[in-house]
């Protein structure tokens, strides 16, 4: 992570982690959607005795994907009560506002680093505004009192969301952790809020950063914020692994939240992981239900193609698609694409151009252009 490599793509569990079978599943399931790491939470006695039991499923799913686990509260009780699930899981996350609570605390948090350190593991550090350190932001919040002219208490926050990060980093590596096995986090739900504390960390630390707007929230909602977010500390270049924290619809699609992702780094140019439809919104020119309907249908096939076109075509993920719906762009969008179709619209002559990589090659004609 890091450094010159490429931005990653994670994702997270929603299943009982107990249910090693269910688990495993979602796993493989978020993995062949492209997830390139995939985070479950380890919450009880009963799920970190599975740990070792799903990385075994998955591996006979024919995946390979790191495991995350996710800790809070008692995760240096399951790691040193578990051997196996701690030299199972390939990295720890673990929470500094609810490591412990007052003289416990300091210890729990050592007790997890020594832990990460004798199984040779990384850690992400991830501070969250919901669970933020009610210690160190009530001592903030004190000292901003005191001023002769007191700052914002958002500022205040940012401030507390960061120094928490930044100094549990620091202890983590006093106590052994080695700079290049840390990664940080810090996620807040209000959009400015995430950008403001993410530049303040940029500055503060050379650590690889996990971008999330945490409880991003349902449908439309979630995937604005999170893409708002993403794009301007991505284009700053913030920004080492990312998650949409989308809020899924009732039996919805989990790996969702993975190809709102992907989009994201292929629509900035970052990474590219499918061939783009270019495809006009169309309008009163166009005729609406055969667009959308080859439209439509162009992109199930480059998505249902695709498993067997990335091992026979290497870079088939830049290809470009254009279904375009009438004249007034479509010529022009189909000859700057790989492969382009322009389709007549109301009143024009009913007649197709198609163009491979800039040429005109054929023309379909007649009313069934779908059909053809």
């Amino acid at each position: 992570l890091g450094s010159a490599h490429p931005i990653v793509v994670q994702s997270m569990t929603d299943t009982a982690t107990a249910d090693a079978a269910a688990t495993a599943a979602q796993v493989i399931e978020l993995a062949n959607a492209g997830s390139e790491l995939v985070r479950i939470t380890v919450n009880s006695r009963d799920a970190a005795a599975r740990v070792p039991e799903i990385a075994r499923r998955v591996q006979d799913g024919g995946v390979s994907v790191p495991l995350i686990g996710d800790f809070h509260y008692n995760g240096h009780e399951l790691l040193r009560a578990f051997p196996a699930c701690a030299r199972t899981l390939a990295k720890y996350r673990i929470n500094p506002g609810n490591v412990g609570f007052a003289d416990r605390r300091d210890e729990n948090f050592r007790c997890f680093i020594e832990l990460a350190c004798e199984h040779g593991k990384p850690v992400r550090i991830g501070v969250n505004g919901g669970s933020l350190d009610r210690r160190l932001l009530t001592h903030l919040k004190e000292r901003n009192a005191a001023r002769a002219e007191p700052l914002d208490v958002r500022h205040v926050r940012v401030e507390a969301i960061v120094r928490s990060a930044v100094d549990s980093a620091k202890l983590a590596e006093e106590l052994g952790l080695p700079h290049d096995r840390l990664v940080l986090s810090a996620k807040v739900s209000d959009v400015a809020e995430l950008v403001a504390v993410h530049e303040a960390l940029a500055a503060a630390t050379d650590l690889p950063l996990h971008l999330g707007v945490t409880e991003a929230g349902p449908g439309t909602q979630g995937i604005v914020a999170t893409s708002t977010a993403f794009a301007i500390l991505l284009a700053r270049g913030i920004g080492d692994t990312i998650r949409a924290s989308l809020t899924p619809r009732p039996d919805g699609d989990r790996t969702e939240e993975v190809r709102v992702c992907q989009q994201i780094l292929q629509s900035l140019g970052l990474r590219a992981f499918f061939p783009r439809v270019i495809a006009c919104p169309g309008c009163g020119r166009t005729e609406s239900t055969l667009f959308r309907e080859l439209a439509a249908r162009v992109q199930e096939h480059l998505v249902g193609r695709m498993v067997e076109w990335r091992t026979r075509y290497p870079g088939v993920e830049t290809l470009r698609v254009a279904v375009m719906g009438c004249v007034v762009n479509g010529p022009g969008e189909s000859r700057d694409a790989d492969v382009g179709l322009s389709l007549p619209g109301s009143g024009e002559d009913p007649q197709a151009p198609v163009f491979l990589d800039g040429e005109h090659r054929a023309t379909l004609r007649g009313p069934s252009l779908l059909a053809d």
